[in-house]
């Protein structure tokens, strides 16, 4: 175990950035090893987000920032890997990432939580499609290809080509997405369409 930083020189880093430091928690300051890590990781994220590299760069970010990503993996660029909670995304063998795709493993707001809301797995020989969005608790099969904006939401069978046909209205939402309401209160408030009719 590494031993805590020196106070003396927080309270000197403390000086140097804020002009009255008097009322900081020095505490706040001396324990932050796990805050400075956060921004390290959203910062190499970030970095990965844009370099160039797809096939030998950017991986090696994202293992770095923690998700585990097999051999000759190809992301391209704006590929969103989520940056709370990147243990938590598999990525096989052979695989792509379509331009403007984003991994979620965590769907709350705030500050990060001890878990996430479950892994992604992507298995051996993915090909995603450009602009897609995978959601928590999914797993693509092996060889499955996926249609560019598809939204995946469940388990994708190995070997399958999945997407959804154009988009339409698919309920009434009673319950609006924002902060004040959790997700589960989202889908509980969701409604059918009456037949023949769309909001």
């Amino acid at each position: 175990m590494e031993p805590p930083p020196d106070h003396a020189a927080i309270t000197g880093l403390a000086n140097l950035l804020f002009t009255d430091y008097r009322g900081l928690d020095l505490n706040l300051l001396v324990n932050s090893r796990f805050m400075l890590r956060n921004v390290l990781t959203r910062l190499i994220h970030k970095i990965a987000f844009v370099m160039p590299g797809g096939g030998s760069f950017r991986p090696w970010l994202h293992r770095k920032c923690g998700a585990s990503i097999g051999k000759h993996v190809w992301i391209a660029q704006l590929v969103y890997i989520d940056d709370l909670h990147p243990e938590n995304v598999h990525i096989g063998d052979n695989c792509t990432i379509g331009l403007r795709t984003s991994i979620f493993t965590h769907f709350y707001w705030g500050a990060k939580q001890p878990k996430s809301n479950g892994s992604v797995v992507i298995e051996n020989d993915v090909f995603g499609g450009p602009h897609c969005v995978i959601l928590p608790n999914v797993r693509i099969g092996e060889g499955a290809v996926i249609k560019a904006g598809t939204v995946v939401t469940r388990n994708v069978p190995p070997h399958t080509f999945w997407g959804l046909p154009p988009a339409g209205a698919l309920g009434v939402a009673t319950v609006p997405l924002t902060a004040e309401h959790s997700y589960s209160e989202f889908t509980r408030g969701i409604r059918p369409l009456r037949h023949g009719t769309h909001p």
